[in-house]
């Protein structure tokens, strides 16, 4: 395993997921529940940021690495998971649209396990699409964990709107894929 800063960043994402559920274990003494909010929105855009910086940072500085490639997708997809579920309990994401985007997700991550086992991970490599598809994401659940307007705008609103763009970017994107790699098992 390749220790260097992209990777070490890519592990402060992981160790921010519990951080996040934590928040909302406080007592309201301790951190009201608008606090609770902010607090947690504000861990999850720090999280989202390190996933674009460590990205940016392995490209740029030359330390990309199998681990750090192996990670970070998996780093994303916790971070994803865990904040769906916890905006479901909290009553603020449509339980449907969550178990769309976490069984695209477990869908997905296993089809590239099994297109790299069988020498084709090419073929279901990062499309515009599911870039497209986590930026929704990453600012839809920012939006639903802060839950209050801000500057008159309904953020929450906003949130749940731009999470159905991610579910029907999701179910897009895993379309995409399954395509890519039932076209590449037929063979030429």
């Amino acid at each position: 395993m390749a220790f260097n800063l992209p990777n070490a960043l890519t592990w402060a994402r992981i160790v921010m997921i519990p951080l996040v559920l934590a928040v909302f274990y406080l007592p309201a003494d301790v951190l009201s529940l608008h606090h609770q909010n902010v607090v947690a929105c504000v861990l999850f855009c720090v999280a989202a940021i390190t996933d674009w910086f460590d990205g940016y940072l392995a490209r740029r500085l030359g330390l990309t690495s199998a681990f750090g490639a192996f990670l970070d997708p998996v780093a994303d997809k916790l971070m994803v998971c865990a904040a769906l579920v916890l905006l479901v309990w909290l009553d603020r994401c449509n339980a449907a649209l969550a178990f769309v985007i976490i069984g695209r997700e477990l869908t997905i991550s296993a089809l590239r396990e099994w297109m790299a086992h069988i020498g084709a991970a090419k073929s279901v490599a990062v499309s515009m699409i599911g870039k497209l598809k986590t930026t929704a994401q990453m600012v839809a659940i920012p939006m639903l964990l802060f839950n209050d307007d801000l500057l008159g705008l309904p953020i929450h609103d906003m949130g749940a709107v731009l999470l159905i763009v991610a579910a029907v970017l999701t179910v897009w994107s895993m379309v995409y894929y399954m395509q890519r790699a039932f076209a590449e098992m037929r063979g030429p």
